[in-house]
């Protein structure tokens, strides 16, 4: 079963972010509320990174800091083991949860399968798995298949989510041995394109060589043909200049015996 979407949207979050500018207290608790219930709002790292909505988590709305946060980094999994810290999610922030999740677990195989899925997003049969699959499809955060046969969902790829500030030098580190990998692959390529040229220059010198040892082998045979019809037409001539002589004699010899008399 195939569902696809064809392009990721554009960045949704901006008006959330200019609201939280002037946002403070309870109305920064409501626009928290507001972002995590949107559609089309999967990350959250700019709205993090805003003073007002920062400074909640110095006061007694710490758990809404703290959801946020769950939303921006965390899984479905992590807020039923903790919901003490998190206040309560509405529907459709617990599906918005779920979805990050099949995103997470999307990063960490091309491959998931159903099992896996069901455990993480506390599912308790296929129907509804597969229901909340195709609408992270069409939510536009994963782009994949459905595998009935076994049992899977196959990622052919999904959406960033928000990196924590711990795991930057781990992506650093990860870019650098990425950059490092694709300087070998090109040093490779380069040896590559050096051999294979000198490989067709050598082949293209080898066709000359080839070419010209054709010219001189037709020049021979046809200088060995020239020489032979030589041959054939001079001992033809000779052997027409011997006939013709031998007429000639022939000839004579009769007029002289035409003239001969016999005396009585």
């Amino acid at each position: 079963m195939v569902v696809e979407k064809n392009a990721f949207s554009g960045n949704p979050l901006e008006q959330f972010v200019l609201l939280a500018k002037s946002a403070k207290g309870a109305a920064c608790i409501e626009l928290v509320k507001q972002v995590l219930e949107a559609p089309g709002v999967y990350v959250f790292g700019e709205l993090l990174d805003m003073p007002n909505i920062s400074e909640l988590a110095l006061g007694p709305s710490k758990n809404c800091i703290a959801t946020l946060n769950l939303f921006a980094y965390g899984t479905y999994n992590e807020y039923l083991q903790n919901k003490e810290l998190f206040f309560e999610l509405s529907p459709a922030q617990k599906k918005k949860l779920q979805h990050l999740t099949i995103v997470t677990l999307a990063t960490q195989s091309k491959c998931i399968p159903y099992g896996i899925l069901l455990k993480e997003l506390d599912i308790n049969n296929v129907r509804d798995l597969e229901d909340l699959i195709i609408e992270a499809i069409y939510a536009d955060i994963i782009h994949g298949k459905l595998d009935q046969k076994n049992s899977q969902l196959e990622v052919d790829c999904a959406i960033g989510r928000d990196i924590k500030p711990d795991d930057i030098n781990v992506v650093v580190n990860c870019l650098q041995e990425w950059c490092s990998a694709c300087e070998g692959v090109l040093a490779c390529v380069d040896t590559q394109i050096h051999r294979a040229n000198n490989e067709k220059n050598r082949c293209v010198l080898r066709k000359t060589e080839i070419e010209q040892e054709i010219v001189n082998i037709k020049k021979t045979l046809k200088a060995q043909l020239e020489d032979r019809n030589e041959g054939t037409d001079e001992v033809m001539a000779t052997d027409s200049r011997e006939a013709t002589a031998s007429g000639e004699k022939g000839k004579k010899s009769s007029k002289g015996k035409g003239g001969l008399k016999i005396l009585r």
